[in-house]
């Protein structure tokens, strides 16, 4: 079997299931084995940390490990970089078959940050047999001083190992979303992907073949498509809905105008045609949007002011705010100052033109973010809002999954494997 450790809503499990492979997850969180479940995915719900690993022994091929981020990541207090020696001493007596986590447990500061840890606790009971052939992991960019210690340890037991941060957008995610990878092999040379996209598009030459341009929010959501309708972009809590990640803030929406403009595709180059309805527009019309997520977005016709859209990633004051014609920042969830939402950008004011109050901002939906993490449009999440948020938040992008096991997998990546996984 494939064991997955952390395995999250399945975003390595869904690029395994592109390339005709199932494997067998391991994950805690209620909503997620929910969503794997929808999604058709192997799960035993369990704490990694507790699980035996006798079950595994002698039965695992490949072994796949995301940690949970949150002690490390940028978005949370990152007290993980603090318990980081706690963690290295761990890891080196996990691969010498003594088991310390439970006093170095007691002096970390962030309970999470040990979970780090737990990957080699695996390999080290499966190592016993010859198992397992390969070992793919994922963390954010600061888990790079412990991946190189795995790496120093599982070249010693006989696996090719290439450790290094990988950029998403290189591998046409929509997202710059930088990440720690391990990659190893017994039976090969383990390689970062070659990578298929670059901020600038490069013909191809002589020296090896081009790359495309990163892909854009507007293109990954289908902003100005004409062959399939563009995703709604309002929030809010609707029928059903369950409640909402932020409740502090505001609901407002722009779709709630329909009576007032025409149902369209947005036009290329992600350009909303607006009234000069100004802040007060919402508080006239209502805030829900009860229209199918399926329906596009309006398009307003009427003596035009033109707003781009952006997505700013949180409510920080240094936050990343990337217009809708490049990849949008990292994507943070799961905390009330990781609001994420599209602001509008007006487009330089002409001589005979008056100000204008721009639109509120609008919250990006699960299924926008989803998208965004290169998950199918109609990917089955679990639970209200919030939940959803924070699953789409902490996976592994499948179209970079895609990337990484290929070369694991000897398989060479087709159009038809990135068909399956959209």
């Amino acid at each position: 079997m494939i064991l997955d450790l952390f395995a999250g809503p399945g975003g390595w499990s869904h690029a395994l299931a592109a390339l005709g492979i199932r494997d067998v997850g391991l994950e805690w969180d209620e909503w997620a084995c929910k969503t794997r479940a929808a999604a058709g995915q192997l799960t035993v719900r369990t704490d990694v940390a507790l699980y035996p690993t006798a079950p595994f022994v002698g039965r695992v091929k490949a072994l796949i490990a995301s940690p949970p981020c949150q002690a490390w990541s940028m978005a949370g207090r990152r007290l993980g970089l603090l318990d980081q020696p706690l963690v290295h001493q761990a890891v080196a007596d996990l691969a010498r078959g003594r088991d310390s986590r439970e006093k170095l447990l007691a002096a970390c500061r962030d309970p999470r940050s040990l979970l780090a840890a737990e990957p080699m606790r695996y390999l080290h009971a499966l190592h016993t047999v010859g198992d397992p052939e390969w070992v793919a992991m994922e963390e954010v960019p600061d888990v790079l001083a412990l991946w190189k210690q795995y790496a120093s340890i599982l070249r010693s037991w006989g696996y090719s190992v290439w450790a290094g941060i990988l950029n998403a957008a290189d591998y046409g995610v929509p997202q710059t979303r930088r990440r720690a990878i391990l990659l190893a092999s017994r039976t090969r040379t383990a390689t970062p992907p070659p990578p298929t996209h670059a901020k600038v598009a490069e013909p191809e030459s002589l020296f090896g073949p081009g790359r495309a341009r990163w892909v854009s929010m507007a293109e990954a959501l289908g902003w100005g498509a004409t062959d399939r309708p563009t995703p709604t972009v309002c929030a809010g809590g609707g029928p059903g809905g369950g409640p909402e990640p932020f409740p502090s803030g505001s609901r407002k929406t722009l779709s709630d105008a329909r009576d007032r403009g025409t149902w369209a595709p947005r036009p290329a180059g992600v350009v909303l045609r607006s009234r000069r309805e100004g802040a007060g527009w919402a508080a006239r019309h209502g805030t829900r949007d009860n229209r199918p997520a399926d329906r596009p977005a309006p398009t307003f016709t009427a003596e035009a002011h033109r707003w781009a859209w952006a997505l700013r990633s949180n409510n920080q004051a240094n936050a990343t705010t990337r217009s809708s014609d490049e990849p949008a920042g990292t994507l943070f969830f799961g905390h009330r100052a990781n609001e994420c939402v599209w602001i509008a950008e007006p487009a330089p004011a002409q001589p005979d033109q008056d100000p204008v109050t721009p639109p509120d901002p609008i919250r990006i939906t699960a299924a926008e973010a989803g998208t965004l993490q290169t998950f199918p449009a109609a990917y089955p999440w679990a639970g209200n809002k919030g939940q959803q948020f924070g699953q789409i938040g902490n996976a592994v992008p499948p179209r970079l999954a895609l990337h990484l096991l290929a070369p694991l997998l000897d398989r060479t990546l087709t159009t038809d494997d990135f068909t399956l996984a959209a």
